[in-house]
């Protein structure tokens, strides 16, 4: 068989040879490009290299690329001529801000008589008429005449059998179990105080004042405290820094103060009683010790952490006071303008509806690695086990 192929290979051509050549060339090519993407994929795979790599970019992270550096004075000089350009985009912003602060205070005129008659339905202080209360639900478009006076008169039977609500009750209770944001600040000894709240609102700065906002809890009288009206501040700065004009991206809340709440003796809900027992070295005699500490509370929302004058806080303190900033916005942004939709749960459906196009877009993405793995023919399952322990993140 050698022999025989050692005579075709001798009868061919030399411009075939060439031709053959050139093919196993290009095969080769292509045998070290496979290889080289098997090898990267194996490498990604790896979690020390990913680790690495990560570090490696963290410490890129911020840093100049050389660009800059590499370019002719002359040109530095115009750059820096845009830098100072943008600076003065960043202040003009910052005036569009104010502006758009002075429309909310004007719209806020205009959709206050709206809220107040909210607020006075839910509390039983004014019954809509007939009209007002009309409503066209979705699933009702369909219903039949008939189908429709039959689920009015069931309705109405089973008005008769309890006893006749006031207004709506826990109308803001509901709304805060309702939404996560709020719920998880949320303790059972809080729901009984909070079945007493009658309205929320939210009250601008006056013109010519500093930014703020401040949102108003309404209570009617209870067991609890003696507040009618429990107050949060936020205020806010629309203007950039000096020493970083180049981070500006809107008013940013600053500071917060909330206000003293006069608990009816033995009702505040952010403190608790426990009891420590102590044992004497000495003597060995055993005592119980009486202590009061902070207690869980949605309450504690009203003493926020002061900001010192330095401004330099401990992590604890900037984590709180961000969840704050957080909550404040919402509230301010979502929840009062829209108080009935996440009362009925509406607007949390449209929140969710959000969160899972991005569910379904991050479900694809998985999708089409794992199958990206599976035709891999070098994919090796061992390679996605957890690291050794040496190389978990601390």
């Amino acid at each position: 068989m050698a022999d025989i192929d050692n005579k075709d290979q001798a009868e061919m051509d030399p411009a075939d040879m060439e031709d053959v050549e050139e093919v196993e060339e290009e095969e080769t090519g292509e045998d070290e490009n496979s290889k080289a993407r098997q090898l990267t994929v194996q490498m990604m795979q790896n979690p020390q290299i990913l680790a690495a790599l990560q570090e490696r970019l963290d410490g890129l992270n911020g840093s100049p690329s050389g660009y800059m550096e590499s370019l002719p004075k002359v040109v530095k000089r115009r750059v820096n001529a845009l830098k100072n350009l943008q600076v003065k985009c960043a202040h003009i912003e910052a005036k569009f801000y104010e502006e758009v602060h002075e429309l909310e205070r004007k719209y806020a005129a205009l959709y206050q008589p709206l809220f107040d008659k909210r607020s006075d339905i839910v509390k039983a202080a004014y019954e809509p008429t007939d009209e007002e209360c009309e409503w066209k639900a979705d699933e009702e478009e369909e219903l039949t005449d008939e189908m429709k006076e039959k689920a009015k008169l069931e309705e109405e039977k089973k008005d008769e059998e309890k006893e006749d609500p006031k207004g709506i009750p826990e109308f803001w209770l509901t709304v805060f179990k309702n939404v996560d944001l709020l719920s998880d600040m949320l303790q059972e000894h809080d729901e009984p105080i909070l079945k007493h709240l009658q309205d929320i609102k939210v009250k601008f700065s006056d013109p010519g004042q500093p930014m703020s906002f401040t949102l108003e809890f309404h209570f009617e009288p209870n067991d609890f405290f003696t507040n009618t009206v429990l107050t949060k501040t936020y205020k806010m700065r629309s203007e950039p820094d000096e020493s970083d004009p180049f981070s500006f991206d809107g008013p940013e809340i600053m500071c917060c103060t909330g206000c003293p709440i006069d608990w009816t003796k033995g009702k505040n809900v952010t403190l608790k009683t426990i009891k420590k027992k102590q044992k004497h070295k000495g003597r060995g005699t055993v005592r119980t010790v009486t202590k009061t500490v902070p207690n869980d509370s949605f309450f504690n929302f009203f003493t926020p952490p002061e900001v010192p004058e330095n401004g330099e806080l401990d992590e604890d303190s900037e984590a709180v006071l961000a969840a704050d900033f957080e909550i404040g916005h919402f509230i301010r942004e979502r929840i009062v303008p829209r108080a009935v939709l996440y009362f009925t749960g509406e607007a949390i459906e449209d929140d969710d509806d959000d969160y899972d196009e991005e569910g379904e877009e991050a479900d694809d993405e998985e999708g089409e690695e794992e199958a990206d793995e599976e035709n891999d023919p070098d994919y090796d399952p061992k390679k996605d086990a957890a690291p050794p322990a040496e190389c978990k993140q601390q």
